[in-house]
């Protein structure tokens, strides 16, 4: 039986990364894009809504920054694997964030967003299992 394809979030309060990540992914086999959200705060709605797979969550936002989001996320969803973003490098704190990984908005593209599931979807997954 085939794996259903990966629901994505993007999170970004600029419109040209979420126009990217929605191209991304829907020209990747087995994701699907989910929605798109531009704040920290429609970002926990969105998740709780559409319960997507893996979220990509801007950093630096006003209001609730990612870092911030990705912690929420985190506790409340713990199988979602969040995955940070930005044009700058990773930020202190990151790690504790809750989030998977970062990523330099950048570097991401097909093989980025296929690699990134690779490491850390599978596993994720299973370790917030029952």
């Amino acid at each position: 039986m085939a794996e259903p394809d990966v629901a994505v979030l993007a999170v970004d309060d600029g419109r040209f990364f979420l126009d990217v990540a929605r191209e991304v992914v829907s020209a990747t086999p087995g994701f699907v894009w989910a929605g798109a959200a531009t704040s920290g705060e429609a970002a926990m709605a969105q998740v709780d809504e559409l319960e997507p797979s893996l979220v990509l969550l801007d950093i630096r936002m006003p209001g609730m920054d990612g870092l911030q989001t990705a912690r929420l996320i985190a506790d409340r969803h713990p199988e979602v694997v969040i995955v940070l973003v930005s044009v700058d490098e990773a930020p202190e704190g990151v790690a504790a964030s809750g989030a998977a990984l970062f990523i330099r908005k950048q570097d991401f593209g097909p093989r980025a967003l296929r690699r990134l599931w690779r490491d850390c979807g599978g596993q994720h997954a299973a370790d917030a299992g029952p």
